[in-house]
């Protein structure tokens, strides 16, 4: 079995989809008005439309509702990520780079509907090791 996606629903596409482009850097594939991904070496964020609960059989999943989950990226520099989005998160920064006791140095932030995303650089040597050995850049 291979993790390979998490998909938010949102009643809004478009504005999801510059929002992940603007704070990864990286494209994101626009298949329909419904439907986009944004692909990484480890796995996708997929956003979809509320639209598309449909072919699910309903009201299975709402957007802006979400309260437990966290969408995560490593990154090269959290606290350079931090400066370079000071101005696309400075309202929606739950908590400015912080180090972690398991190892990570996290920032934590809302996107447009409210998800929480977290960009994180591992900092100590345990830490590195574990991702180093899951192969993930």
């Amino acid at each position: 079995m291979n993790f390979v996606s998490v998909r938010i629903i949102t009643s809004d596409v478009q504005r999801l989809v510059r929002f992940y482009g603007e704070i990864t850097g990286m494209p994101v594939t626009i298949y329909t008005e419904d439907f986009a991904e944004l692909a990484t070496p480890a796995c996708t964020l997929a956003i979809g439309s509320t639209r598309t609960l449909q072919l699910f059989g309903g009201d299975v999943a709402r957007p802006a509702d979400n309260h437990t989950a966290i969408i995560e990226f490593r990154v090269g520099d959290v606290d350079a990520e931090f400066a370079r989005l000071s101005d696309t998160i400075k309202d929606a920064t739950v908590q400015k780079p912080t180090t972690m006791p398991w190892g990570n140095r996290s920032l934590l932030f809302r996107d447009p509907d409210g998800n929480l995303v977290n960009f994180f650089t591992p900092v100590t040597a345990e830490a590195i090791k574990k991702f180093d050995k899951q192969g993930v850049a």
